[in-house]
Order: C-alpha cells, then sequence, then structure tokens
C-alpha cells in the first residue's frame, strides 16, 4: 500500500476532527481513540501520525464545533439579518426545541462540552480559551438593551442540559417549554410580571 498523499493525509484529519467534534458533544471526551478512528473509517494506528495527543484532538474538535454555523443557530439567524428580535426569538426556539436535544451530536457546542470542560479545568487551555470565547458570542446574540443576554443564555444551556437528562419523562419537554416561555415573554427574557388575583 502507498504513501498517503499529504491532500488525502489532510482530508483525513478533517474527518477525525468532525468526527471528534460530533462524538463528544454526544458521549463526551473519554471516548476512546479506537472508537473514534474507527466512526471516521480510519485505522487506529493513523490517529498519532495526525495528532500529537487526544488533549491536541479535543482542543481542535472544540474549535471545530464553534466553527461550525449549524451548531449554534448561525444560518437560522441569518435568515432575520438586521431584524434583531426575530432573530433572538428564532435562535431561543431553536435551541429549546426536542430536535436540538435529541440530537447533540450536530448542536450547540457551549452545553456539548461543558461537563468535560468543567471535570478538567486546569487542561486544554486553548480549549477553554475557545469556548469562553464562544459563551461570550453567543449570549452576545441574546443581548437586548441593556441586557448583555448572558443570563438568557444561561438559561438556555441549563435547560437544554436537563431536559437531555430527563429525556423520556414528560418532565424533559416540560423544561424546554417552560425555558422558551420565560425567554421570549418579553424583550428582554425576563418573565413578564404576574397579576395578583388577590
Amino acid at each position: 500500500m502507498g504513501r498517503v498523499s499529504q491532500a488525502q493525509a489532510q482530508e483525513n484529519r478533517q474527518r477525525v476532527v468532525a468526527t471528534a467534534s460530533r462524538m463528544f458533544r454526544e458521549k463526551g471526551t473519554a471516548v476512546s481513540v479506537a472508537d473514534l478512528m474507527k466512526a471516521a473509517g480510519l485505522t487506529h494506528g493513523g490517529f498519532y501520525k495526525q495528532f500529537a495527543s487526544k488533549e491536541d484532538l479535543v482542543d481542535e474538535a472544540i474549535a471545530h464545533a464553534f466553527d461550525d454555523p449549524a451548531a449554534h443557530s448561525a444560518v437560522a439567524l441569518e435568515e432575520h439579518a438586521g431584524e434583531h428580535e426575530a432573530a433572538r426569538r428564532t435562535l431561543i426556539e431553536h435551541y429549546l426545541s426536542v430536535s436540538h436535544r435529541d440530537h447533540a451530536g450536530g448542536g450547540c457546542p457551549v452545553s456539548g462540552f461543558a461537563a468535560d470542560l468543567g471535570r478538567e479545568p486546569d487542561q486544554a487551555a486553548r480549549a477553554r480559551h475557545v469556548y469562553i470565547n464562544g459563551v461570550r458570542n453567543l449570549a452576545a446574540r441574546l443581548a437586548t438593551g441593556d441586557d448583555d443576554g448572558m443570563a438568557q443564555f444561561c438559561t438556555m444551556v441549563g435547560a437544554l442540559v436537563l431536559a437531555r437528562a430527563t429525556r423520556g419523562n414528560p418532565l424533559s419537554e416540560e423544561l424546554l417549554q417552560a425555558a422558551r416561555t420565560a425567554l421570549t415573554e418579553s424583550g428582554t427574557g425576563q418573565s413578564a410580571p404576574q397579576q395578583r388575583t388577590d
């Protein structure tokens, strides 16, 4: 068997990164290199020709996830270019959907990588930097007036993580709906004041 060309080697590397990005969001970064390479359709032995370590791959996989427009609803937002409130509502509706809950591999990298980065705070400095910037950028898409969007984004991520953890129980959909309602009742993401009935 001949040597792999540089172009093929680069294509293989990109395939591994894209596969890792999806699998890590679905199953966490504890996925084995052997399973990852098998899913990418490549041999286990080829991994170390492409990457110095699994940690390097984790860094690249996280960066890849944040560069993927579909992972954070950038495509949906562009449909409402110049209409911030419509774009904000579209992002909320997409993010807090059953489809997003059920397809973590192609979903938001913030929720997908939160647990892994939280468990290993001293590792993956590059990944952490990319992640922090990603959180700030996604929160900024929700900003309205004096609201920087951070609390809205926390509500969305928290609701999605809880909905995934309770999938299969009616509570899962209740959590998604409760967060959607709280974030869309007013333009600032604040719940509308409750009317007193006494």
